[in-house]
């Protein structure tokens, strides 16, 4: 067996352990492993309720790691999710208590409700996979995986996140509704308690980083490096758009188009990985010309898609 089968085997086993907790929406379970094989973090912008912590919740247990929930406030502060130093009169010196930053699965709710400067501490150790605090630097366990929400909807007290914040992002996805027919056998499903705490673990966080690792040795053409910088390049000088795809995008487009590649069991990228990826990956990655904050989202969706429509795919 080739390692790229073997390697899609383990993660169909992983998207189908998923999918037990969350019904009805592989293509969102599909994006999420792209995200956590491709060693980046996922932002769901979506509504209350549709699914959001399950599906955190879902990967944890089939990863059999530490998940941890963090309901972000406005009053949060930087050293509520980090820790901080507490003195122990007996020992006469300062030891440093881990807050819940120190986990695997992070899922950071409604992350535009608490204020820059947490949202800042909490953004760094996603890039730097470390915090510093009283001079010391503590390097965050591996795997290490945000998975953070906001409302679209609901605007007062909310603290929206930057563009040099959103670039720290690998994919936006939204979740969406479930059909009717879904949701009646979601219903069912709750009968006895929440699915996702039921799962048992089918990847051990070695497997997951041996995942990760085979995930980087995907081998991407230079026809279709050319086709992602063509897409790129196209971002930065559309005439609708204030900013374009940053170089951190570029790589990261790459990073993903890799992923998406090794989750359906190929050690090489084709043209449609990147087709796949583009929205969800450049989309919160661009500035609209003109155009107020609510409604950047699907405008900008449209343009990449032209974007698309209008480079040519290599052969």
């Amino acid at each position: 067996m080739s390692i790229a089968i073997e390697t899609g085997n383990l993660i169909h086993a992983f998207e189908e352990n998923i999918g037990r907790a969350i019904l009805g929406k592989p293509h969102v379970i599909r994006l999420a492993v792209v995200a956590l094989l491709g060693e980046g973090h996922l932002l769901i912008e979506d509504a209350p309720g549709v699914g959001k912590t399950s599906l955190a919740k879902a990967i944890a247990q089939s990863l059999n790691c530490v998940f941890t929930r963090l309901q972000c406030t406005p009053d949060m502060l930087p050293s509520d999710i980090i820790g901080s130093s507490v003195f122990l009169p007996n020992k006469g010196e300062f030891e440093f208590r881990k807050g819940p930053l120190f986990t695997n699965v992070l899922l950071a709710d409604e992350i535009n409700r608490t204020t820059p400067r947490t949202q800042s501490a909490l953004l760094e150790a996603m890039n730097e996979h470390q915090v510093s605090i009283d001079g010391q630097t503590y390097t965050l366990e591996q795997p290490f995986f945000v998975l953070a929400t906001q409302n679209p909807f609901e605007f007062e007290g909310t603290y929206p996140l930057p563009e040099n914040q959103l670039d720290r992002f690998m994919l936006r996805i939204d979740v969406g509704y479930p059909s009717r027919e879904i949701e009646g056998d979601v219903l069912k499903q709750h009968r006895d308690g929440e699915p996702a705490n039921a799962l048992k673990a089918v990847l051990t966080s070695e497997q997951l980083r041996s995942l990760q690792r085979a995930t980087r040795e995907v081998r991407v053409d230079d026809s279709l490096n050319d086709y992602l910088l063509d897409i790129v390049h196209a971002t930065r000088s559309h005439d609708e758009l204030v900013l374009g795809v940053s170089t951190r995008g570029a790589l990261t487009f790459y990073r993903a188009a890799q992923s998406l590649a090794s989750v359906e069991g190929r050690d090489y990228v084709i043209p449609d990985d990147i087709k796949t990826l583009a929205i969800p990956v450049l989309a919160h990655r661009v500035v609209c010309r003109g155009m107020i904050r609510e409604n950047q989202r699907s405008r900008a969706a449209g343009i990449i898609q032209q974007i698309l429509d209008n480079t040519h795919v290599p052969k």
